[in-house]
């Protein structure tokens, strides 16, 4: 397994790190404990959780097993979604509790959901009482996760408060978060990408990826996993794992990994560009919209519609676990056909937000 350097933090971290909200049986603390440490023995350092993961047990998963190996051979992260400071801090004090470690070494502001919301975690304390604890050494690095659009992350980020960001990027939806991964390379900050399969997406249409495989990268999985990596400012790859098997494919393709060329990157971004045209790649190009329907996250939920023959279920489970929104919203468009016109794509966006369940 290589490492990464974590932006300025001075913490190395392996390129294939290890997402806790997957566990196949997540009451079997010792089952799940040990696909933790077998992660570890296979060279993956850098564990991330959060509360109320797996039902709520994952901090405890990863407390159980992490209590089992040298406190400097991993590197551990939660998450505090808060907005007061009273609240934010008591979570935290719970999570070292779970974690049974004394210090997270990277505590995330958990999933800011757009500005107003950034506004309102530091009016009511939030990212104080995140400060406060830094220095008080309970914390590490202080760092954001996001499903914003990338320029929005990126005005985020020239705040100049976190030392790292959690957002996601992938083949499909690259374009969408493309500005902040530039900001945070700009900046010397560590990067972490989650969903780097398109939530299940990729592996589930592996034929309409074959063009990602290279000659290190022979499956339509590894070669994804290695299109995050290829990119110089993405310091690790997040990937939850439910067996052995998962992890050691996830590890395969870090270790055969040999970064393409900058040139190369991009013919395969065209590529994904011109191959997925009725897909919407999320650039935001659309917004604003007169009645606040956030578009871009409702079409890359009707992406799911095209990628799975009409699976309705798999758009439900995307408006709920990807994006927090609800069905609603999209059944508030008022035609206006605004968006249409500034939409690169030329995509029949107000038919598909009718389609929509």
């Amino acid at each position: 397994m290589i490492d990464r350097p974590f932006g300025s933090t001075g913490k190395d971290v392996s390129a294939i790190s290890f997402g806790g909200m997957r566990f196949p049986d997540p009451q079997n603390l010792a089952k799940s404990s040990d696909l933790i440490l077998y992660a570890h023995s296979q060279g993956i350092n850098y564990f991330d959780t959060a509360p109320i993961y797996c039902g709520d047990r994952s901090e405890d998963i990863f407390g159980h097993a992490l209590s089992q190996l040298p406190r400097n051979s991993f590197t551990v992260s939660t998450k505090g979604s808060r907005a007061k400071g009273d609240d934010l801090r008591k979570t935290l004090e719970r999570s070292l509790t779970r974690l049974k470690v004394d210090q997270i070494d990277f505590f995330y502001i958990w999933h800011l959901m757009n500005p107003e919301d950034w506004e309102k975690r530091k009016q009511l304390g939030a990212v104080e009482a995140a400060l406060k604890a830094k220095e008080e050494g309970l914390i590490g690095h202080l760092l954001c996760s996001s499903h914003m659009e990338g320029e929005a992350i990126a005005k985020v980020l020239q705040e100049d408060i976190f030392e790292g960001v959690l957002l996601g990027y992938n083949a499909i939806n690259f374009p969408y978060r493309q500005k902040a991964v530039e900001q945070a390379g700009k900046q010397d900050l560590g990067v972490v990408t989650m969903n780097p399969l398109g939530g299940g997406l990729i592996p589930q249409n592996q034929e309409k990826f074959e063009f990602l495989k290279s000659e290190t990268a022979t499956d339509v999985i590894s070669a994804a996993l290695q299109f995050n990596l290829s990119n110089p400012a993405i310091s690790t790859v997040l990937v939850g794992f439910e067996n052995r098997e998962e992890i050691d494919q996830a590890i395969s393709a870090a270790e055969n990994f040999v970064p393409i060329s900058r040139q190369q990157q991009q013919h395969v971004e065209a590529h994904l560009k011109t191959a997925f045209a009725d897909l919407c790649t999320g650039c935001g190009y659309c917004l604003p919209c007169p009645v606040d329907i956030p578009i871009p996250k409702y079409l890359d939920s009707y992406n799911q519609l095209i990628l799975t023959d009409g699976d309705q279920q798999a758009v439900l489970n995307r408006y709920r676990m990807h994006w927090n929104i609800t069905p609603q919203q999209a059944k508030e468009c008022i035609a206006c056909g605004d968006c249409e016109e500034r939409c690169t794509q030329h995509l029949p966006i107000i038919q598909r937000l009718a389609e929509l369940p």
